[in-house]
């Protein structure tokens, strides 16, 4: 849940940041092929960014997984510790 909440964040704020450049680009007294670069230019720190961005989610979500993966593997350890001790003192009530 709140990672859907930081994504949409994510995208409003990138939205939000493209518009930004790309009116201050329109309005911005500058030569077609000067305002070209321009434009390739925050383009390509665009798809840096996002690239970036993508990189650090998915390994927040390989860490998350990883700790999910040990809960299960110790909750595991301990429930069967638990069916053995019980299985133990079964046997040693029957004796």
């Amino acid at each position: 849940m709140e990672s859907n909440n930081m994504e949409s964040k994510l995208g409003y704020f990138m939205v939000g940041m493209s518009m930004g450049v790309i009116a201050g680009l329109l309005f911005a007294p500058r030569s077609g092929e000067e305002m070209r670069k321009i434009i390739l230019d925050k383009a390509e720190e665009g798809t840096s960014y996002i690239k970036n961005k993508a990189q650090e989610l998915g390994d927040r979500a390989e860490q998350a997984i990883d700790k999910g993966k040990e809960w299960v593997d110790r909750s595991r350890e301990s429930a069967e510790g638990a069916f053995e001790s019980g299985r133990q003192a079964y046997r040693d009530e029957k004796r």
